[in-house]
């Protein structure tokens, strides 16, 4: 009988009904005009990439008849041509270019060294400094720290003509360690960034160390740097960045194609026109190759520098 009864009973047969759907929130209002503003935030920080692009890509003699279009006119790589050394003079100069040369390749080479030696003394003194700031204790510390920081609301301009008075006195004009020598020993905000994660570091990891008999040098070396590799290689990158974009420091120490940067070279070949106008076409090519390698490698640690900007308190 207890058998039956169950076999009828229908709240035993009825299957399990599955959980409902969750509801798909409707976006609000202010998201959507939030996500539109970034859509056009985006369209206008990105547009003056493609209008050099699209220049860069066009006729010198069809820019001038298509200046509101948003495509190449007449497209070609002429423009490029130009820039590495690929084209006749004659062929240039028909085409609207200047018919001058430029060096990109030796400009290349120097920018490369000139922010390469930058990079590697500055992050290295700096993080020195930086250690010596947050981990060593002595008589003015923080005096001293509080003149660096000041030091950071002196405008560059100020510098300018003490730096080459100092770099014409040691003989290094137009010379690429003249163009390094002001910025490549230490800044002052690399400094902060860098003691403001040296000041994160357990000091107990630090006295362990000592304790094993690793002096200060050796911590140095082989526990703080490798353990803020990140903060480390985000300087090094803003450093780079910086020192590839430089201009009106190398303007003033350079004078020959020995120690001319890309920054440079690019503005004497802006001075060097034709009858009918700048080589536009030739001046974008120039600038978008220029800035390419720095744009990518802003674009591949983008998160890292931002991520170590706001863990520091940088605003």
């Amino acid at each position: 009988m207890t058998s039956a009864a169950t076999a009828l009973d229908p709240t035993e047969a009825r299957p399990a009904s599955p959980p409902p759907a969750p509801r798909r929130r409707r976006p609000s209002p202010g998201r959507i005009l939030a996500w539109a503003l970034m859509v056009v935030l985006l369209i206008i920080t990105l547009f003056p990439f493609f209008w050099m692009l699209r220049t860069a890509l066009s006729s010198n003699s069809a820019l001038y008849a298509n200046t509101i279009s948003l495509m190449p006119a007449d497209a070609n790589l002429g423009g490029f041509q130009r820039v590495f050394g690929l084209q006749e003079t004659e062929q240039a100069i028909a085409e609207g270019g200047s018919g001058a040369s430029i060096d990109f390749w030796r400009y290349l080479i120097n920018t490369v060294l000139m922010a390469t030696g930058i990079t590697l003394c500055q992050v290295f003194f700096s993080a020195m400094a930086a250690y010596a700031f947050s981990r060593l204790h002595w008589r003015g510390r923080d005096f001293v720290f509080g003149l660096f920081l000041i030091s950071l609301m002196v405008p560059v301009i100020f510098t300018l003509l003490p730096n080459f008075l100092l770099v014409r006195e040691l003989g290094l004009i137009d010379t690429l360690l003249g163009i390094m020598l002001p910025s490549m020993f230490m800044t002052p905000f690399a400094i902060f960034f860098l003691r403001q994660f040296f000041m994160n570091v357990p000091l107990e990891v630090e006295e362990a160390a000592m304790i094993d008999g690793a002096g200060r040098i050796r911590v140095f070396f082989t526990l703080i740097i490798p353990m803020t590799a990140g903060p480390v290689a985000t300087v090094s990158i803003l450093t780079y960045i910086t020192a590839w974009n430089d201009y009106l420091w190398p303007l003033m120490v350079s004078y020959t194609d020995d120690s001319r940067v890309l920054t440079v070279a690019l503005g004497n070949f802006t001075e060097q026109s034709p009858q009918t106008g700048p080589d536009w076409a030739g001046l974008m090519a120039a600038t978008l190759v220029a800035a390419l390698p720095m744009l990518l490698l802003f674009l591949a640690f983008a998160r890292r520098i931002v991520s170590s900007i706001g863990f520091s308190g940088i605003k």
